[in-house]
């Protein structure tokens, strides 16, 4: 399939005319990651990764599609989708279903530490097709599969450049793309990408940078 990477971290997934999309948030171009999809899966409910608004003018304008989300926010999407609520979907962490023509498994339960005083959310990791891994704002590692092609979250004020490292070697995927890079600048992508380069390649994981509306076959 085809993935396509959007500012921060919104990824568009594209199998034979079907499109799923994951996180189209505020930081990210959401309405043209949007367009035609089939499917929306939402990791969590911070704004870089839901654009409510977008996801919502969506469910109005396409009737096919379909948005599956952790409870609180899917809640609040239905709210605010009025009759075309019914079309989001509560999605509890160990599952499996299907979305847009993708078999999707979900891992994980919550956000990442950020400070003690600072609310954790509900955080979903999802499996596209036994691929693509998307964890969201965490760096759960999926059990029980080997992952093809992880999507890292290369940069977030709950995480340090260790931790990065540690994740792409925990999960050890052939392929590695970024996610969650809105925040960095020339000189801090190149520093954490370095190190995420060379010490992935040493445990079999080959990472390559996107950049926003950049595809690659997966």
């Amino acid at each position: 399939m085809k993935l396509t990477k959007f500012t921060h971290a919104c990824v568009r997934l594209q199998k034979d005319s079907q499109v799923l999309v994951i996180d189209p948030g505020t930081f990210s171009e959401s309405e043209e990651a949007l367009a035609g999809a089939h499917a929306v899966l939402i990791t969590h409910e911070h704004a870089d990764h839901v654009d409510a608004d977008a996801v919502v003018g969506a469910l109005k304008g396409n009737p096919g599609l379909q948005v599956h989300a952790p409870s609180g926010i899917a809640s609040q999407l239905a709210a605010k989708a009025g009759d075309d609520g019914d079309r989001v979907h509560a999605v509890e962490p160990g599952t499996s279903f299907e979305a847009g023509g993708f078999a999707i498994r979900s891992f994980g339960g919550q956000h990442a530490l950020i400070h003690p005083q600072i609310p954790v959310v509900a955080n979903i990791g999802y499996l596209v097709d036994e691929n693509v891994f998307h964890p969201g704002d965490s760096f759960v590692v999926p059990d029980g599969v080997d992952v093809q092609t992880l999507l890292v979250p290369i940069h977030a004020p709950w995480s340090k450049v260790g931790e990065v490292v540690d994740f792409v070697i925990a999960v050890r995927a052939p392929k590695a793309y970024p996610v969650h890079d809105g925040l960095l600048n020339e000189l801090g992508r190149g520093l954490v990408e370095a190190h995420v380069t060379r010490i992935g390649a040493k445990y079999g994981t080959s990472y390559a940078r996107l950049s926003p509306r950049e595809s690659v076959e997966v």
